[in-house]
């Protein structure tokens, strides 16, 4: 508990503190008060005088709260040396306080009491309180126009002659603008009070403008430089216009004084925009036949912005394979579910496969196209193309088709074959060739098998093998030994980092700097040519080419022969994989946004010529160092 001086002192400072703020700033209020009161009306005079009162409110009751026992003691230590800069004791009570801060608290009261107390209190601000009197008094004394005209006022006189041509203008009384949508669009017509709104594309606005004085004529002036003249009736200039893009125009009248309004006004058509597809089933572009499977069930849904009115389903069957592909079409119209919003549909098929002709080896591309009842021209939208695919027949090579199939890998994959038959023939072969002669032989296989399986791994991403080249037995004849030094020859000449360009490295060359700290394929993700499936597919046949090596480097071509037929059927699909359909379609250029032209707006455009700039020269000198 503090000491009471402390409390008297804080009374003290309050006091007069409110005293001086009421004198400084009543006057002041009182003068905005009838200065206010005297342009504007009765309330908002009130009004203002009641905010003007919360806002001092507020400001005093914060002061006063910042006037605590703390500064008392503050200005006690900077005003009265007899308390020693101990006036803050006189916060704390004697029980909290021990020893010499005890005795020197009783010491700081007993001065406080037997003194009067010291004068803390700001001096009066005459000054301040001086001129917000005389500016009250100012305002009460100096006559101000009020904010209606006398009611003695005579009344203007009019303009006569070439005086009221420059006096007068033509003032638009009353506009209502019709608008009537095309009949498709189901809307109803609808009257605007204004010269400016939105419609829908194709619909006929139709005016009816009055205007005071009357003029000679009265036309719409567009701004693509069109005209409208509009056509007088019992006073009312009217016309009509068919509005199929927004535009801005403006009113133009002849015989009469100038518009007092002559800005532009905005017509903003809502495009018709094309049906929206959305595709339930199938819910992949590719699809795979299943053994047991009949029919393809196809599901979509369409939205528009008026109605659907037709929907085809473009059916496409490629057969056969090689250069013997035979492509034939066909439309098959669709009927919509029953019921629902015309701008609702939904549309479900189920396609007979063998009503079809779909047979072994076949493609079935499907595509939706549907039309709105747009007039006179209706919205086409086109969905994806979705493919049916016959399971690949391991048996059969597929080969390509210029403009509807591709091969994306290369045609030595197929050197599986080769090697089987190889294989096949050694087997054969076994008993009269001798041992040595029959091991090089397998060896010279199995090279063949690891060129395959590193060509494969480059599409995997992996890395060629450096070191030992595997060299052949050492007693072979030279034929032999030939054939297997080209064939070692042919796998490392591809791929050796280490001593390709035959010398040390190029300061600055992009080649050697990454031959010598990283490859940008040692990963199986960099690898994009294949998809995640038929990757899968292919690791799984490195894995049987690498057991087929491993048993014709050990001269067993029989336990080798099984994984060698079981990575040519794996390859196989690889390549059934690698067969694309692609649709010939045209260009389609996205719809304009008709809602933005010629309205100035430059939201989300971008520069046309990107971030390319102009090179500088002022770093020249150190690309030629670095050179």
């Amino acid at each position: 508990m503090s000491h009471p001086a402390i409390g008297r002192l804080q009374g003290r400072l309050r006091r007069r503190w409110i005293a001086q703020f009421a004198l400084s700033t009543l006057p002041l209020l009182i003068a905005l008060f009838a200065l206010v009161s005297r342009i504007a009306t009765a309330q908002v005079a009130i009004a203002f005088a009641g905010i003007a009162a919360v806002i001092l409110v507020v400001f005093a009751s914060r002061h006063l709260r910042a006037i605590t026992p703390g500064m008392i003691v503050r200005r006690l230590d900077a005003g009265t040396v007899t308390l020693e800069d101990s006036a803050d004791l006189l916060l704390r009570t004697p029980d909290d306080l021990d020893g010499l801060a005890h005795l020197q608290r009783e010491r700081v009261a007993a001065r406080l009491d037997l003194a009067a107390l010291p004068e803390l209190r700001d001096p009066w601000p005459w000054r301040r309180i001086l001129i917000g009197v005389l500016l009250a008094i100012a305002t009460a004394v100096i006559p101000l126009p009020t904010k209606n005209p006398p009611a003695t006022q005579p009344p203007a006189t009019v303009a006569t002659g070439a005086d009221a041509n420059k006096i007068e203008q033509t003032t638009l009384v009353s506009a209502r603008l019709d608008i009537k949508a095309p009949g498709y669009t189901g809307l109803p017509e609808r009257v605007e009070a204004v010269l400016d709104t939105q419609l829908a594309e194709g619909s006929v606005a139709r005016w009816q403008l009055r205007l005071d004085p009357p003029p000679g004529a009265v036309s719409l002036r567009f701004l693509d430089g069109s005209l409208l003249a509009l056509k007088e009736d019992a006073g009312t200039w009217q016309g009509e216009r068919r509005i199929d893009a927004s535009m801005l125009y403006r009113l133009e009248v002849e015989g009469a004084a100038p518009l007092a309004d002559d800005r532009l006004h905005r017509l903003d058509v809502i495009v018709d925009l094309a049906p929206e597809i959305r595709v339930n089933a199938p819910d992949k572009t590719l699809s795979v036949l299943d053994s047991d499977q009949k029919s393809w069930s196809l599901d979509f849904e369409v939205s528009d912005d008026y109605g659907v009115v037709d929907a085809q389903l473009a059916m496409t069957l490629a057969q056969g394979s090689g250069e013997q592909v035979t492509v034939s079409e066909r439309s098959l119209r669709l009927q919509a579910d029953a019921g629902g919003d015309p701008r609702q549909r939904r549309y479900r098929r189920r396609l007979d496969l063998a009503e079809l002709g779909f047979v072994a080896g076949d493609d079935l591309i499907v595509r939706l196209l549907v039309h709105d009842n747009r007039r006179p021209a209706a919205n086409l939208s086109r969905s994806p193309s979705y493919i049916l695919r016959w399971p690949a027949d391991n048996a059969v090579a597929s080969e390509g088709v210029d403009g509807i199939v591709q091969k994306v890998l290369p045609a030595y994959f197929r050197s599986q074959r080769q090697i089987i038959i190889d294989t096949e023939a050694l087997i054969a072969e076994r008993p009269l060739p001798a041992a040595e002669k029959f091991l090089a032989r397998s060896d010279s296989i199995g090279v063949d098998q690891k060129i395959l399986r590193l060509r494969y791994g480059q599409f995997l991403g992996e890395e060629f093998e450096s070191g030992d080249r595997g060299k052949p037995p050492a007693k072979q004849d030279k034929g032999e030994h030939d054939e297997h030094a080209s064939q070692q020859d042919a796998l490392t000449s591809e791929h050796d980092h280490e001593v390709a360009g035959g010398g040390a490295p190029v300061f600055g060359s992009a080649t050697d700097v990454l031959s010598e700290y990283g490859h940008t394929h040692d990963h199986a993700e960099a690898a994009t040519l294949l998809d995640p499936e038929t990757r899968k597919i292919l690791k799984a046949a490195l894995a049987e080419m690498w057991q087929a090596e491993l048993h014709l480097r050990q001269a067993d071509p029989t336990a080798a022969l099984p994984y060698e037929n079981r990575a040519l059927l794996l390859i196989k699909q690889v390549q059934q994989s690698t067969r694309i359909y692609l649709a010939r379609v045209g260009l389609e250029l996205p719809p304009v946004d008709e809602s933005r032209r010629l309205s100035g707006e430059r939201k989300d455009l971008r520069d046309p010529r990107g971030p390319l700039r102009a090179a500088s020269l002022e770093h020249a000198p150190i690309g030629e160092v670095y050179q």
